[in-house]
């Protein structure tokens, strides 16, 4: 069975989802903890969503310097699939392990709304078992989910096909050409704002085609990156 790490960072408020998300997939989920610079041979990881470190500075900018992180930096550059959500997303930014940034939504307040994406990118660690232009539903709930970058790395990223999502309809934080995740050129790596971990199980997720509450469009993140593992 495949050993999906999920750190902990003071404010992280997500890592149990995250952990029951990998769980229900069929992974074994492994905490990991923010100031060990161990990974105990896990073979992906996720960095869950919260406030890592209240967001002081900015968003996931103190977090990139705890010892987990050097560890997780090494590892994604030897091809080790990493998972950025929410706040995850913006310490891989922080990290550069991903180009860009984040900062305030445009209309200045935390928003928490299910969300439409458009699938763009299918064919990394952790989207195999999604289809190119399939429309997801995925809940987002953030206050600094606005992704910039200059236009020549926005180019870059259209141009490379590493634009992994978009925002569907509305653009929920006025993030640039709608981006709502992108993934390292390798593929390995990829970061996203909204919360597939919250949409993995009939009964809790999103409204879904079958009726209310039965969305489980964010299981599938977890399924590739464990056939990623077993290929």
């Amino acid at each position: 069975m495949s050993r999906i790490g999920v750190v902990t960072f003071p404010g992280t408020l997500d890592d149990r989802d995250a952990a029951r998300a990998v769980r229900l997939a069929g992974g074994e989920p492994v905490a990991l903890w923010h100031a060990d610079a161990d990974l105990h041979g896990v073979d992906a990881v996720v960095l869950p969503g919260g406030f890592s470190y209240g967001d002081y500075l900015r968003a996931g900018a103190i977090s990139r310097f705890a010892p987990v992180m050097g560890e997780i930096v090494d590892a994604a550059h030897k091809g080790l699939p990493v998972l950025g959500i929410c706040n995850g997303f913006q310490v891989l930014t922080e990290a550069h392990l991903l180009p860009g940034s984040m900062i305030k939504n445009d209309h200045l307040h935390f928003v928490c709304r299910e969300q439409v994406l458009s699938v763009e990118r299918t064919d990394t660690a952790w989207t195999s078992d999604y289809a190119q232009g399939e429309h997801i539903t995925i809940p987002l709930k953030n206050q600094d989910g606005q992704y910039v970058a200059d236009e020549r790395t926005l180019d870059e990223l259209e141009g490379e096909g590493r634009v992994v999502f978009r925002y569907e309809g509305w653009n929920p934080n006025g993030s640039r050409r709608g981006i709502a995740g992108i993934s390292n050129a390798a593929g390995n790596v990829v970061g996203l704002m909204p919360h597939p971990e919250h949409a993995v199980e009939a009964g809790f997720g999103p409204d879904g085609a079958q009726g209310p509450r039965t969305g489980t469009d964010g299981l599938r993140f977890f399924t590739s990156v464990l056939k990623a593992l077993v290929g």
